[in-house]
């Protein structure tokens, strides 16, 4: 009797341990690799995004996509050509919110114009087709470079605004000033 009495005491389990077995499991719902996803309208294409790795995580009130290893977004003009880019060395996109995260070294291209934007923090909200951020931005263009504490652009990168432009410096070319 004794030791039925010891060995129903020692089955027990400490809580952190129970509660630890229970937590929702933080493993992704599916996992892919090299992926290449195509969006289109009217048989057009219009953006392109690249990754080498992508874990999409599902729960019951919120929907996302990680790419641990960073991420390529191509976009392109109503002709079909490449217009502008977004790169990134990780990335988060919330679905159902319609927003990827672009986290280090982040890189903006307007392949057109051969402006890019560098920053550290970068948020592209797809329903509103822009993107921001409230990080400190490099813009580099053939003639100049800007430097600023935030932005705000069309994805496009066609227009955009700096907020708190600092020590920015411009080329002027000599034949310009006689």
């Amino acid at each position: 009797m004794v030791l039925a009495v010891v060995m129903l005491f020692s089955c027990e389990n400490p809580i952190a341990e129970v509660q630890e077995i229970a937590k929702v499991d933080t493993l992704p719902s599916v996992s892919a690799f090299n992926i290449e996803y195509l969006r289109t309208s009217e048989a057009r294409r219009q953006v392109i995004l690249r990754s080498p790795q992508m874990d999409r995580y599902t729960d019951k009130s919120n929907e996302y996509s990680e790419f641990p290893k960073g991420f390529e977004v191509t976009f392109y003009d109503t002709l079909g050509n490449e217009s502008s880019y977004i790169k990134a060395d990780y990335g988060i996109d919330y679905i159902n919110k319609k927003r990827l995260e672009a986290r280090n070294n982040v890189i903006v291209k307007n392949l057109q114009t051969q402006e890019q934007l560098s920053t550290e923090n970068l948020v592209w909200d797809r329903r509103k087709r822009i993107i921001y951020s409230s990080s400190f931005v490099k813009i580099t263009s053939p003639d100049k470079v800007i430097y600023g504490d935030s932005l705000w652009a069309t994805e496009d990168f066609s227009k955009r605004r700096i907020h708190q432009i600092k020590n920015s410096y411009f080329e002027i070319e000599e034949d310009s000033i006689n």
